[in-house]
């Protein structure tokens, strides 16, 4: 006998049915098939970033400078008050 007759997936289904209705089941479905639409875009999106060539800096111009963070400040205030 095999597990998955069809005489046992059709008692799986209708329990299915009774726990959780039509409607439950509807959504569940078109939320699903949304969740897969977008992780399939997402992946198709990622393959274009990849295949798309590096930005580049225009001559002349200069990489972002940031300042220095507050916690290196602080060091260097408690190093100054130390000395």
């Amino acid at each position: 006998m095999d597990l998955f007759s069809p005489r046992h997936l059709i008692i799986i289904l209708v329990v299915v049915l009774l726990v959780f209705g039509t409607k439950k089941l509807r959504t569940i479905g078109s939320d699903l098939g949304a969740a897969v639409r977008g992780f399939m875009k997402s992946m198709s999106e990622g393959d274009q970033e990849q295949q798309a060539s590096p930005k580049q800096l225009p001559p002349g111009a200069k990489d972002a400078e940031f300042p220095e963070s507050a916690a290196s400040n602080e060091t260097k205030r408690q190093d100054d008050r130390g000395a």
